[in-house]
C-alpha cells in the first residue's frame, strides 16, 4: 500500500474515513454515519450471474479515459447483481486518489456513486475492493471481484465552476428524494413539500454556480423550520432557519456571583461557594472547543468533598453526544437509557432504538447532591445530555424549558456538487414521545434572571442548601 493512502469503506451501517501509513499499515478510522439513498434509475441485469462473485460492468468516467472532464463532480460504479448497501470500499492513496467532498451514495441496487472534485490535466487511480478492504458485498455477503479504475481528466475550460441545466435538474430529484425518503421530520409541520419544490424548481434549475443553487434551496427549505437542515457549497454553509431565543443567564453576572470564578479551558468555567457548594460550567460539547473532557473531570474530581455541586449548561447548544455522555456517566452507578431514536432512510423509519449512559469505573464519581441549570439556549446534543441527567438520583434539572431540535444530520452530495444535510433520526424521550419542537422540561422552572441578578443560580443553591431536601424520586 502507499504511503498517505486513502481507505473509503463502510460495514455494517457504519462509515469509516482511513489515513493508513505505509510504514505502519495501521487503521486509525473516524467514524461517521452512512447515508443510503434512492433514485429511479434502474439496470438490466442477468439473474444467472447473481451465484458468482460480483463484478463491475461499468464506471464514469470510463476505466482507462484520458480525456475525462474536470466538470464530472461523481463518480459512479456499476455492478453486475444487486448489492448489499450497508458496506463500501474505495481505496487508493495520495494525489491520485480523487478529493471527496460527500458521502457514499446507492442510486439503485447496483449503483454506487462517491462525490468528488477533480483537478485539470492529472492522474486518477483508485481501487473498489483490495486484498484487505473488500466491503463491496452482494446481497448474499460475497465479496465483489477487485477493480481497479484510473483515469486522466482532461485540460480545464475555465467553465468548471458554472453548473449547466443537466447537473441542476438532477440535483434538484435528488434533493426532492433526499427530503421525501430520508428526512426524519419531512411532515411534521405539515408542509406541502410537492408546492415548495414546485415553486422552486425553475430557480433551482437555473443557477449559474453551486453557491447560488444552496442559497435559493435554502431559502426553499425555510418552512421546515429545522436548525439541523442546511446546505454546503463551495465551502459556504447555507442554514435554512435561524433561532431567536433570550437566553436565561448572564456572563457578567456569574462572574460577580460566582466566588473563584476560573476559566479552566475554552469552554470550562469553574467556581466555589463560602459553603463548599461547587460550580462548573460547560459552554459546549463541541470537540473544538472542549477539545478533550479532562478539565471536566479534574474540576469533579475537585468537588468530590462538595456537599452539592450546581453543573451550568445554559449557554450550551450541543456537540458531541458522546462527550456528554462520558461526563454524565460520572453520575450513575448503573447504566440507564435516557433515550430513543428512529432512524428514516429510503422512505422507512427503522425499529425503535435505545441509548444508554453508564458509569466508567476509570473515571471521577459524584454520588452528592446535583443541580443542572438549564435553559432555552440547550438544544441538540446537550439536550440529550438533559435527559441522562434526569436519570440521576439526587439531580434536579433547573431553570427553563430547552430549545427542543435534534436531528443527527447526514450529508448527500447532489449532483452539481452542494451537499444537503438531512436529520435522519427522529429523537424520542425515554417513553417513546417526540421532543422536536417542544424540548426538554425542567424539574424546577425558573424565569430569566433579570439584569442585576441571577435568579436561576440563586434557586439551585437554594435546593441545594436544603438540610432536609428530598431527592426526586428517579427511575
Amino acid at each position: 500500500m502507499q504511503a498517505n493512502s486513502i481507505i473509503i469503506c463502510a460495514q455494517s451501517d457504519r462509515c469509516f474515513f482511513s489515513l493508513t501509513l505505509a510504514a505502519s499499515l495501521r487503521i486509525k478510522p473516524i467514524s461517521l454515519s452512512l447515508v443510503a439513498a434512492a433514485s429511479l434509475l434502474t439496470l438490466a441485469g442477468n439473474s444467472s450471474s447473481e451465484a458468482a462473485p460480483p463484478t463491475v460492468v461499468d464506471t464514469q468516467p470510463t476505466n482507462g479515459d484520458d480525456e475525462v472532464s474536470p466538470r464530472l463532480r461523481r463518480l459512479r460504479v456499476v455492478f453486475d447483481q444487486p448489492m448489499d448497501h450497508s458496506g463500501h470500499s474505495f481505496v487508493g492513496g495520495g494525489e491520485s486518489f480523487p478529493k471527496v467532498t460527500g458521502k457514499v451514495r446507492w442510486l439503485d441496487e447496483r449503483t454506487c456513486v462517491l462525490p468528488v472534485r477533480l483537478e485539470s490535466e492529472h492522474e486518477y487511480r483508485l481501487g473498489i475492493n483490495s486484498r484487505r478492504f473488500q466491503n463491496f458485498k452482494n446481497v448474499g455477503g460475497e465479496a465483489a471481484v477487485r477493480y481497479e479504475l484510473s483515469f486522466r481528466t482532461a485540460a480545464g475550460d475555465g467553465m468548471a465552476d458554472v453548473l449547466t441545466e443537466a447537473e441542476n435538474r438532477e440535483a434538484v430529484a435528488e434533493l426532492r428524494r433526499a427530503i421525501d425518503a430520508d428526512y426524519a421530520y419531512r411532515d411534521l409541520h405539515g408542509v406541502d413539500w410537492r408546492q415548495v419544490f414546485n415553486d422552486a424548481e425553475a430557480r433551482l434549475i437555473t443557477a449559474r454556480t453551486a453557491k447560488e443553487f444552496a442559497a435559493e434551496a435554502a431559502m426553499s427549505l425555510k418552512k421546515a423550520n429545522d436548525l439541523h437542515l442546511w446546505l454546503e457549497a463551495d465551502g459556504a454553509v447555507f442554514p435554512t432557519t435561524t433561532r431567536n431565543v433570550t437566553p436565561n443567564f448572564d456572563l457578567a453576572v456569574l462572574r460577580r456571583s460566582v466566588p473563584g470564578w476560573t476559566q479552566q479551558a475554552p469552554a470550562v468555567f469553574v467556581g466555589r461557594f463560602d459553603d463548599g457548594v461547587a460550580y462548573l460550567l460547560i459552554a459546549s460539547w463541541d470537540r473544538q472547543r472542549l477539545k478533550n473532557l479532562e478539565p471536566v473531570f479534574e474540576a469533579l474530581e475537585d468537588a468530590r468533598d462538595a456537599p452539592g455541586l450546581i453543573v451550568d449548561v445554559r449557554p450550551n447548544s450541543g456537540g458531541d453526544e458522546l462527550l456528554a455522555r462520558q461526563f454524565a456517566g460520572c453520575f450513575l452507578s448503573s447504566p440507564k437509557v435516557y433515550a430513543k431514536h428512529v432512524i428514516r432512510s429510503e422512505g422507512k423509519f427503522s425499529e425503535t432504538m435505545e441509548r444508554a449512559v453508564a458509569p466508567d469505573p476509570k473515571r471521577p464519581a459524584f454520588r452528592g447532591r446535583v443541580a443542572v441549570l438549564m435553559g432555552p439556549a440547550n438544544m441538540s446534543s446537550c439536550e440529550s445530555f438533559l435527559l441522562m441527567m434526569k436519570q440521576v438520583p439526587h439531580c434536579k434539572l433547573i431553570g427553563q424549558r430547552s430549545y427542543g431540535s435534534s436531528g443527527n444530520p447526514q450529508p448527500i452530495g447532489l449532483a452539481n456538487g452542494v451537499t444537503v444535510y438531512v436529520p435522519s433520526w427522529r429523537d424520542l424521550l425515554p417513553d417513546g414521545n417526540c421532543f422536536e419542537g417542544q424540548g426538554i422540561e425542567p424539574d424546577m422552572e425558573v424565569k430569566a434572571p433579570d439584569a442585576a441578578s441571577d435568579e436561576v443560580l440563586a434557586a439551585a443553591l437554594r435546593e441545594l442548601r436544603r438540610k432536609n431536601s428530598a431527592p426526586l424520586d428517579r427511575p
